[in-house]
């Protein structure tokens, strides 16, 4: 990779620093414009999983820093300093994320995220604070990178950028797989239309008219908490490992160990985890450990359902709404509980489905460890694509 050259951040584009909009005005925040944080990024991927949004209003509120589609958005305070993303659409980001609109005369968005992904630590090296690493907008923008010519930044690019594009279908699927066991849960355990439900009489209770038999119950009754074993941390895994860490964010897992799991979890004996903080749950089918805060449980063998049910019955029964434990609260929620036999034939008829995501799931995780491996030797140059050819659109379709 010939005539390089060295240009700081801030030479790429503008740098922009997000801001939270005033949370005493509800009317700010909505589902128009995606409003990014750090928990909803990773370490590998670029598409970000927002859990929030704003409104016009809100758009209007922040119209001097909206990011534009293509924008890359990078976590710069906490822990959590690296992650990153890359913006499909107009979006907005919170205090803790410093952003790059690119100059796309002279760089490739791409290239660019690729790049700082290798960068990370360096990135990372650079935080001030005694409590909070914090990495300045100042700070953020002198870093130095080495770019090659903007052909061959394509060509980086767009080659690793396919590998993502093949990731994001396959979550795709995923999402329509987990919609379909949604569908399938609300019409037998909310509308009522489960096989057979023609013969069963609706009786009164707290909640309403309900099916003879099925019971009202707070989740304490029907869940027991598993013990997690050791707990780590972002500084005590690697980026690489046998065990996955899970954390609190909506991606699941911040990085791996090479010690025993904490959790022997299975396809044959899956785990649900919580996260307490930030509510986000989770279907576990292998071993795993976690930071803290990371709830696992299973069904109580007092009260035993199956579990498929018992995670779809409760993984939506609480929001996050502050940073706080959410636990004792999720305790309370009331449940309709209905007979052992109709919640085992839903996690028969649903497992398949969880199963085939489960598939998916790792051959994104293969996707993303071939390009991961493929990322510091096409950064670097090692692998030359100048004499490949290569589809260098810069769509993100």
């Amino acid at each position: 990779m010939n005539q390089k050259q060295e240009v700081r951040i801030g030479d790429l584009g503008r740098v922009v620093t997000g801001k939270t909009p005033p949370t005493a005005n509800p009317e700010l925040f909505g589902e128009k414009y995606p409003f990014i944080t750090p928990t909803d990024l990773d370490y590998s991927s670029p598409i970000p999983n927002t859990a929030r949004g704003l409104s016009e209003k809100g758009r209007i509120c922040l119209r001097n820093i909206e990011l534009p589609p293509r924008t890359i958005c990078v976590t710069c305070i906490g822990a959590t300093i690296g992650k990153m993303c890359i913006t499909k659409e107009p979006s907005f980001t919170n205090q803790q994320i410093n952003s790059i609109i690119v100059n796309d005369k002279a760089y490739d968005y791409r290239f660019i995220y690729y790049l700082l992904r290798t960068q990370i630590d360096d990135i990372r090296g650079r935080a001030g604070g005694a409590a909070t690493p914090i990495v300045s907008k100042s700070i953020f923008s002198d870093v130095k990178l080495t770019v090659p010519l903007l052909v061959t930044q394509r060509k980086v690019g767009a080659l690793l950028h396919s590998y993502d594009k093949l990731i994001e279908t396959n979550r795709k699927r995923i999402k329509i797989l987990e919609e379909m066991a949604q569908l399938i849960y609300r019409e037998w355990f909310v509308h009522f239309q489960f096989p057979g439900h023609e013969n069963v009489k609706m009786v009164e209770s707290e909640l309403g008219m309900i099916p003879e038999g099925w019971e009202v119950m707070n989740v304490k009754s029907i869940v027991k908490r598993h013990a997690p074993g050791k707990l780590y941390e972002k500084k005590t895994v690697f980026r690489e490992g046998i065990v996955p860490v899970l954390d609190q964010g909506q991606s699941g897992i911040i990085g791996y160990h090479n010690d025993g799991p904490g959790v022997e979890a299975s396809e044959q004996t899956p785990v649900i985890v919580f996260a307490n903080h930030t509510c986000y749950q989770h279907l576990i089918h292998f071993p795993f450990s976690a930071i803290q805060n990371v709830l696992p449980f299973y069904p109580n063998p007092d009260h035993f359902r199956n579990i498929y049910w018992l995670h779809y019955a409760t993984k939506d029964l609480i929001n996050f709404n502050d940073y706080k434990g959410h636990w004792p609260e999720y305790m309370q929620k009331s449940v309709l509980v209905p007979s052992s036999q109709l919640a085992e034939n839903f996690g028969s008829l649903v497992k398949p489905n969880i199963l085939l995501i489960l598939k998916l799931q790792n051959v994104c995780t293969n996707l993303s460890q071939t390009r991961d491996l493929l990322l510091p030797k096409l950064i670097s140059g090692k692998i030359d694509v100048s004499d490949l050819d290569i589809d260098i659109g810069v769509t993100d379709e």
